[in-house]
């Protein structure tokens, strides 16, 4: 069988020769780069983060694939996408990485298992850490089924390294938090993994939003709740 054919922009120039390995790793570069320009993008409809808010990034090997600072991630590009060392130094690519890179780093750092994090402003949740209300409590089965309790960091300044400091201990047991006044950080074995929590959670804030325009918030009876935390176990 001949070769696969490259993906764009990979076209070699006449006369330019690489290795299957090498062009397979090509391949694989910019199709974990268009997956992240599709998050990107879903993040961006789903009013997730504004303008330039927000940062991903994608554990490759040893290397860390992560969206750069001051681009609007509704019209982000796989050319802009930046490489990183495991130290956060730029391997590949123009610009500068998220100033956030020092959360990402931390993340994997805690959590070997983690190839994917997203940091991003989603409107409610972070509203609510503004008005002093916890996603804590359990109220909806499919959250506690699927994350558990969503634990809120204390504030932090933001790309400082009390950010990373903030989350140290949460991150150690939680896949999903809030930062007070910052967003929210979710982190996954994939991408699709992570921005499927960080969804949940604005989803999940706006139905206890919507409730407690309602009335009172009625949280699971905690019977039903050691049920919820046992099935989400197996």
């Amino acid at each position: 069988m001949g070769r696969k054919k490259l993906t764009p922009p990979f076209q070699l120039r006449p006369g330019v020769r690489i290795s299957a390995k090498q062009q397979a790793e090509m391949q694989a570069d910019w199709l974990n780069k268009q997956e992240m320009v599709r998050i990107c993008r879903m993040l961006h409809q789903k009013n997730l983060v504004a303008a330039t808010d927000g940062n991903l990034s994608l554990k490759v090997g040893d290397k860390l694939l992560v969206t750069p600072s001051g681009v609007n991630k509704g019209f982000l590009r796989e050319e802009q996408i930046l490489t990183v060392d495991q130290e956060g130094r730029l391997l590949e690519g123009e610009g500068k990485p998220t100033s956030e890179m020092a959360l990402h780093l931390a993340a994997y750092r805690l959590r070997p298992e983690v190839a994917a994090v997203i940091h991003a402003h989603p409107p409610l949740v972070t509203a609510f850490s503004i008005a002093g209300v916890s996603l804590e409590d359990f109220v909806l089965p499919e959250v506690v089924m699927s994350m558990g309790v969503i634990p809120t960091a204390a504030y932090a300044t933001p790309t400082t390294p009390d950010v990373p400091a903030s989350i140290r201990e949460l991150l150690l047991s939680y896949d999903a938090l809030v930062l007070e006044r910052h967003g929210a950080l979710t982190v996954g074995v994939t991408l699709m993994d992570a921005y499927n929590r960080l969804e949940k959670m604005e989803h999940a804030a706006l139905i206890i939003f919507s409730a407690l325009q309602l009335g009172k918030v009625q949280p699971l009876p905690p019977r039903e709740v050691e049920k919820l935390l046992r099935l989400k176990m197996t």
